[in-house]
């Protein structure tokens, strides 16, 4: 089936029909950057970069744009706060944000524009606002008409009758409108400027992301993304500005994803329940911090606690011990590299995964087509990892037709992977990486464990079956389980 999103302007899932065939055109709102970015811009920025990935999966031609907000008064107030000019703030939370994102396995957009670096965009474009009777200088500022444009607050849905009447907004005799919202900022002394034909200032936050839209894809593109709470003013403010200085449709699909909820109540720095990236990461491997963030529509509402990031941890090593159990029988099984998978000499188990792992790539384009629904997707992918299991269980890989099977396999998971951007790390590694960092916080190390280990090999041997039990309950106790095989005995952190 066709990819069918949901947009935000139309409030309705409609088919994906790129301005150009082939190519894409996204722009995403990145973050501010005065302070270390947090759990809430995690998800919006996974979010969107899975869609890009996909997009290019199904062979679109994508331009990524995100841009970074690197003058703002929130900057500017932590420039003062510290003793530093502003930039400095900006290029130091610029680093932190790209490590954090890099850490999360985020490919790189086509495009990482500052707004500093377009403030001639930008003045160009307040002044062709001022021309069309959209904007009005006032002193050193210049604000936006909203009653000049018809269609105001088409996104959000809202009245701007109602808006008024009960707006709390700081009475500014500048405006003609209590709505009117500032295209450029006359500066205050000591604040950073820039020169403009209205004066020393800087720009408005909404406009930046106009100007550097418009530069970068052009007066109409495809997607423009970010998180519900961009829905108003910042979004709506977008597209008031840009078609009235255009004329033109500015984006044809809005993409929104839902809030991080803390313990199922709102992320809020005042309620103390607001965590940053680097916090989150100190705790949890960054590929299950991907993989949490993902297991739920992106539209939907996502509750962060550390019983959910338990179990996306858990979730993730069922996969991956599915994967290395795959790669130990394909690294002692004697089939031929490329050896066709011949049905008739395949098992009942080996049989159901074939089914499984054939059917796979269009059970997942079907859920990524609805919506990009990545829950339902990773639903499929446990599907297989079960057969995986059951097969491994029962011998399977056994027979070059076997080894030919779970070559297979393999490779479709490591295709869906990519485009989820999880599950590609090597499964032994990533296994002895997750051991490692649950060991971190226990009192035994992995050569204490295995010395236990094989103390209980010994006295099982010896029929001390109260010692072999003493042993096992004793590292129970302390979170490390024992599963016992005919290959010998192995362990996990619980």
């Amino acid at each position: 089936m066709p990819l069918r999103v949901y947009n935000t302007l139309t409030s309705g899932k409609e088919e994906f029909v790129p301005l150009r065939p082939g190519k894409v055109g996204m722009y995403v709102c990145g973050v501010t950057v005065y302070d270390y970015s947090h759990i809430g811009h995690a998800r919006a920025n996974v979010v969107f970069d899975v869609i890009c990935r996909y997009l290019r999966f199904l062979g679109y031609d994508v331009t990524y744009v995100r841009n970074y907000t690197d003058i703002d008064d929130k900057i500017i107030n932590r420039a003062n706060a510290d003793g530093v000019p502003y930039n400095v703030i900006s290029e130091r939370f610029i680093t932190e944000f790209d490590r954090d994102m890099a850490q999360l396995g985020l490919e790189l957009p086509t495009f990482q524009p500052k707004a500093t670096d377009h403030v001639g965009d930008i003045i160009d474009l307040v002044a062709r606002l001022i021309d069309k009777g959209h904007a009005y200088a006032a002193g050193g500022d210049v604000y936006f008409c909203v009653e000049k444009f018809a269609t105001y607050l088409k996104l959000s849905g809202r009245n701007l009758e109602e808006m008024q009447a009960g707006a709390r907004i700081e009475v500014d005799e500048k405006k003609r409108h209590p709505m009117d919202f500032a295209l450029w900022k006359e500066a205050k002394p000591g604040e950073p400027f820039w020169e403009s034909p209205w004066g020393k200032g800087r720009p408005g936050w909404h406009i930046e992301c106009s100007a550097m839209s418009i530069r970068y894809l052009g007066e109409t593109f495809d997607i423009h993304g970010g998180g519900k709470d961009l829905i108003f003013p910042h979004h709506e403010n977008e597209i008031a500005q840009s078609e009235a200085a255009t004329g033109r449709p500015f984006v044809r699909y809005w993409l929104h994803n839902g809030f991080v909820n803390i313990n199922a109540e709102k992320m809020s720095k005042s309620l103390g329940n607001f965590f940053t990236i680097r916090e989150v990461l100190e705790k949890y491997d960054s590929e299950v911090l991907r993989f949490f963030l993902i297991s739920a529509h992106y539209r939907s509402p996502l509750d962060f606690s550390d019983q959910n990031l338990t179990e996306a941890e858990s979730g993730m090593e069922r996969i991956y011990s599915a994967l290395a159990g795959i790669d130990a029988a394909l690294a002692n099984g004697k089939g031929a590299p490329g050896a066709k998978v011949n049905p008739d000499l395949l098992n009942d188990a080996e049989r159901e995964l074939l089914d499984k792992s054939d059917t796979l790539p269009v059970r997942f384009t079907d859920a990524m087509d609805d919506d990009f629904n990545t829950a339902q997707a990773i639903g499929h992918i446990f599907d297989l990892v079960r057969c995986i299991n059951r097969s491994l269980d029962e011998g399977g890989g056994r027979s070059g037709a076997g080894l030919a099977l779970f070559s297979r396999v393999r490779d479709k998971m490591r295709d869906v992977g990519k485009v989820l951007g999880v599950f590609i790390s090597e499964p032994a590694a990533y296994l002895e990486r997750i051991k490692t960092r649950k060991l971190a916080g226990l009192e035994l190390t992995p050569a204490a464990i295995e010395s236990l280990i094989a103390e209980r090999a010994m006295a099982r041997k010896a029929k001390d079956f109260k010692r072999s039990d003493e042993i096992r309950d004793f590292l129970l106790a302390r979170d490390i389980q024992l599963l016992d095989s005919a290959q010998g005995t192995t362990w996990k952190v619980k």
